[in-house]
């Protein structure tokens, strides 16, 4: 692979996901958020092939120059990372060395205002990462209140939730970033000098209810366990609380490190062998990563390894 271009960004935690992954030259792994590419070129810079899955149409089209560098060792699939098993045995893959998956809005996507990501830059209300479906704008305009409250708080963590809707309902309609931003400052009294601006909550949560972010994360566990050979190694960066609770969830689950149970509830009998051991501490940015990349910040990584033992039903545990 040519080391003349230079990647567009750096994914957070870079050093840290490939030495969980420890890819080596011949390993097959998975990209389950291309984005821009970052940790798709480390991993073809370890010799390893990769399948990249992105929903986003322009992040596989703006992958076809890494493509063209990549000697046959790099697969650009435009699909969710939560349908990776029927997209691996389309092509033929019966298992990998290892899966890696960014959780959440990608550089590319919040730092271009008309994809309508960012509060920070005006755009349309849009947000839809596969640029299909219902746009933030047609959610917050034709919603009712009650709905937006319920989004906002649960995928948001927003304590003013309803005061946030109502405002929201009051000014409708919405059609761009810059008024939606507006409305949810003013709701909340945002003051100028504050470090974090009051309309993050609102935008994760709008982002994250119309991409199905959480749901598409417990798919790409399930699938990640099912592509992952005996030694695989899965990767999962998280960005807020409830993602991370998600990853961790699972892990603990399919690691069989739920806790024991007391001699008034005593501890189910494990029905199913662990499929995951060796789960990592998790990982989090230091300060010189934080200085130099802020989105770091809160970012939460997480690695386990594959046992040999068959994957868990879907119905089995892993209720998070």
């Amino acid at each position: 692979m040519s080391g003349n271009v230079i990647p567009p960004h750096v994914p957070v935690l870079l050093d840290a996901v490939i030495a969980g992954l420890a890819p080596v030259a011949g390993e097959r792994h998975v990209d389950g958020t291309f984005g821009a590419g970052g940790y798709t070129r480390a991993l073809l810079a370890a010799g390893a092939s990769v399948i990249a899955f992105d929903r986003d149409p322009d992040a596989i089209a703006e992958g076809a120059a890494l493509l063209a560098e990549a000697d046959g060792r790099l697969v650009l699939v435009h699909d969710r990372f939560g349908a990776m098993t029927a997209a691996l045995a389309a092509r033929d893959v019966d298992d990998v060395d290892g899966v890696t998956f960014d959780i959440g809005v990608s550089s590319m996507q919040i730092d271009r205002a008309d994809r309508g990501f960012s509060f920070q830059a005006d755009g349309p209300l849009d947000m839809r990462m596969s640029q299909e479906g219902q746009t933030a704008a047609e959610f917050l305009n034709d919603s009712d209140e009650a709905e937006i409250a319920d989004v906002l708080y649960h995928y948001g963590d927003e304590p003013k939730s309803r005061r946030v809707a109502r405002a929201i309902v009051a000014a409708r309609p919405l059609t761009t970033t810059a008024e939606l931003a507006a409305v949810v400052r003013r709701a909340l009294g945002h003051r100028p000098h504050e470090k974090k601006d009051p309309a993050t909550r609102a935008f994760q949560a709008i982002r994250i209810h119309l991409n199905r972010e959480l749901d598409e994360l417990r798919d790409g566990l399930v699938a990640a366990e099912r592509a992952l050979k005996p030694g695989g190694r899965l990767a999962v960066v998280s960005f807020h609380s409830t993602e991370d609770r998600i990853v961790k969830r699972f892990l603990i689950e399919r690691s069989g490190a739920t806790p024991a149970g007391s001699r008034h509830m005593p501890q189910a009998a494990a029905a199913t062998p662990p499929s995951f051991d060796r789960v990592a501490k998790p990982v989090r940015a230091d300060e010189s990563e934080v200085a130099r990349n802020p989105r770091s910040r809160s970012a939460t990584l997480r690695v386990a390894h594959r046992t040999a033992s068959p994957p868990w039903s879907s119905v089995e545990g892993y209720s998070a």
